[in-house]
Formats: C-alpha cells, sequence, structure tokens
C-alpha cells in the first residue's frame, strides 16, 4: 500500500503522525511511505531521518494526497486541505466529527473513508488510541493552569501547592476518565487540593482506590458542581463521549461565581468543548481569553504543545492498527479487528459510526451494510 504522511497545517501544530521508526515499519512489511518535506521538523524528525528510513520526500502534498492510498495524520483535515479529498482515499485522523459538521460533509460528499483515532474502541469501551493524547492533555492541563494562576498572567496570583501554614489552591477536574486521572495525579503531584466529579460511580471508586483517599470524589450533579465551582482556583473539563460533542457540563452562570483570577481549562474543546463559555477554541499562539474575570483557555490541540514526546506516544499506539489496514486492506481488517471498526466514522458516502450519526443529525448506516 502507498502511505502518506503530510506535514500537519492546523495552527501551531507541531506533530507528525509517523515517527522514522514507523516508516521503517511500515517499509519493511512491504509499502512504500511518503513524507511531506518538513513534516517531521516540529517534532525534532529531519527529512534526512526519513530517508534513512527509506521514505521518499515529497515537496507538494497535493502529490501526497493524489498519489497515497492511505493518509496518516494528526489532526482533522483543515479547509485548505479540503481540495486534496478525493473518492476512495482512506485518511486515518483524530477527525472529532461530532464536532465538525463541515468536515463530515467533506468527508461525505468526497467519499472518503474516514477512520478516527478518537473512535477506536476495545470491548471495555477504552480508547487506546486517544489514551496517550488524553495522558498528556490531562498532565499538561495542570501545567497550564498553573501557570496562568501567576499573577503576571492575570491569574489570582495563587501558587497550586502552597507553602507551610498558606492552604494550596483548590483544583476541580469535571470528568473522571483518563484526562481526569492525569490531571488529578500532577495536580495532586503538585500539592493542590484536589476534587473530581464524575456521573459514574465506579469511576470515583476507582479514583478514591488508586489515590488512596488523597483526593475527593462527588458525584456530578447540580448541588455538587454549585458547590466546588465557587471554590475553584483551577477548573478543569475533561469530558467525553465517545463520537458525540461533549455536553455543556459547567454553565456560565457557575463560571460567575468563580473568583477573579481564577483559571479555567477545557480539554473537551476539541468535541465542542464541556464549559459553556469555552465556545471559541484559542491557540498555542493565543491561547487565553478572560470572561467574567476568568481566564479562559481552550487550545484544542492541547498536546499540540509537547510534539516530540506526543509523536512518540501516538506513533505507538496508532502503528499497530495502520499496519492492519496496510497490510490486510481496509475490508478485511475491519472484518478481523472490531476495535477497527469502530474506527470508520464515514464510508461510501455513508455516516457509519452511531454515535457521530446522531451528533450530526444523519442517518446511521452499519458499515457491515457497505461492505
Amino acid at each position: 500500500m502507498l502511505i502518506g504522511v503530510p506535514r500537519e497545517v492546523k495552527c501551531d501544530e507541531n506533530r507528525v503522525a509517523v515517527t522514522p521508526g514507523g516508516v521503517q515499519s511500515f517499509v519493511k512489511a512491504g509499502h512504500r511511505v511518503l513524507v511531506e518535506k518538513s513534516a517531521g521538523e516540529g517534532s525534532g524528525f529531519s527529512d534526512e531521518q526519513y530517508r534513512l528510513s527509506d521514505a521518499e520526500i515529497i515537496a507538494s502534498p497535493a502529490d501526497i494526497y493524489s498519489r497515497a492510498d492511505l493518509i496518516l495524520k494528526v489532526k482533522e483535515p483543515q479547509d485548505s486541505e479540503y481540495k486534496f479529498l478525493r473518492s476512495g482515499l482512506i485518511i486515518f485522523t483524530f477527525l472529532h466529527l461530532g464536532a465538525a459538521p463541515c468536515l463530515a460533509d467533506e468527508l461525505l460528499k468526497n467519499n472518503i473513508t474516514g477512520i478516527s483515532y478518537d473512535t477506536v474502541q476495545k470491548p471495555d469501551g477504552s480508547l487506546p488510541l486517544l489514551a496517550p493524547m488524553s495522558e498528556v492533555a490531562g498532565k499538561m492541563a495542570v501545567q497550564i493552569g498553573a501557570y496562568y494562576l501567576e499573577k503576571p498572567m492575570g491569574g489570582s496570583g495563587i501558587l497550586l501547592g502552597g507553602v507551610p501554614g498558606v492552604p494550596p489552591a483548590q483544583v476541580v477536574i469535571i470528568g473522571g476518565g483518563m484526562v481526569g486521572i492525569n490531571a488529578a495525579r500532577v495536580a495532586l503531584g503538585m500539592g493542590a487540593r484536589v476534587s473530581v466529579l464524575d456521573i459514574d460511580a465506579a469511576k470515583l471508586r476507582y479514583i478514591d482506590d488508586i489515590f488512596g483517599g488523597r483526593i475527593d470524589t462527588a458525584m456530578s450533579n447540580h448541588y455538587w458542581l454549585e458547590k466546588l465551582i465557587a471554590d475553584a482556583d483551577l477548573l478543569i473539563g475533561a469530558v467525553l463521549i465517545p463520537g458525540a460533542k461533549a455536553p455543556h457540563i459547567v454553565s456560565e452562570e457557575l463560571i460567575k461565581t468563580m473568583n477573579p483570577g481564577s483559571v479555567v481549562v477545557d480539554v473537551a474543546i476539541d468535541q465542542g468543548g464541556c464549559i459553556e463559555t469555552c465556545n471559541t477554541p484559542t491557540t498555542h499562539s493565543n491561547p487565553v481569553v478572560v470572561k467574567h474575570g476568568i481566564i479562559h483557555y481552550s487550545v484544542a490541540n492541547i498536546p499540540g504543545a509537547v510534539p516530540r514526546t506526543s509523536t512518540l506516544a501516538l506513533t505507538n499506539a496508532t502503528l499497530p492498527y495502520a499496519l492492519k489496514i496496510a497490510n490486510l486492506g481496509l475490508i478485511e481488517a475491519v472484518k478481523v479487528d472490531p476495535e477497527l471498526t469502530r474506527g470508520v466514522n464515514t464510508y461510501k458516502g455513508n455516516v457509519v459510526h452511531e454515535t457521530v450519526a446522531g451528533s450530526l443529525g444523519y442517518e446511521y448506516v452499519p458499515l457491515e451494510e457497505l461492505l
């Protein structure tokens, strides 16, 4: 199979879909890999490293899209890339279609097979390709929050961990999944007081167990949201419904109850955001806006700030699935791997993921009926 790796064009996105080591794995399996010039530089991988792994370096993204059978990316195709889409192309990347109706329309119109990292799902419900980026984003959310709490950054001037005789900051995390657990781990390690809310009591029991009762847990309902958010110095939104647009869990009215100079980090913004006042994604170049005296950070590609770590972690997770597609072909790969089947969002002009279809208001067509 001919595999294409274009350079990411999303604002401030420095990750790349495949490392030189990943390219070598494809080549050893008998495939050819086209890598756009400078695609890996943001992650510390030179064109020469890709050449040494037997990749072909291509100057034009149009050339890659027109020649490749399978496109591997990190972020969803941007507006400037729509002109490269063509019938029969397979794109394997983070699509987040539940919050991207215009992109969904383009994929359907161009008969693209869209496979999304964020909906590849194991039988136990875990998301193996989203997990490493959720780990990065969760850990970074606390770093980011601690930074913007500093007075020179417009924050309230509170040290996350406090000092003897001075209470630490209160960190409130909405969502006890992969992002929430990693955020809690870092916040606790920095000495903050930490509360995690979720609608799943089993998740809260697990969090209580792994952290030895050092983290407060509460059911995510209006009473506890109202009670905890008013005292939060740092609020982290970490809600995820695989394939769907994130629900607004935190209203604007609740944000207004926070103390001036507090910080909100909405990690769910790439799925539409779970905090009502984080209604527009920001960028690493211009990461924050202030609303009601509260600093809002809603960058949609948080792991892109640490591209070296993120690229290595992402390739570790995606490579086995991408190799399966390349080695077996799409149809056979999804027939033998139910996890990969759940990753397919669009196929032959249809939405074939039930949750995505519901979010977009499209008719759901089971993939099995089209194979």
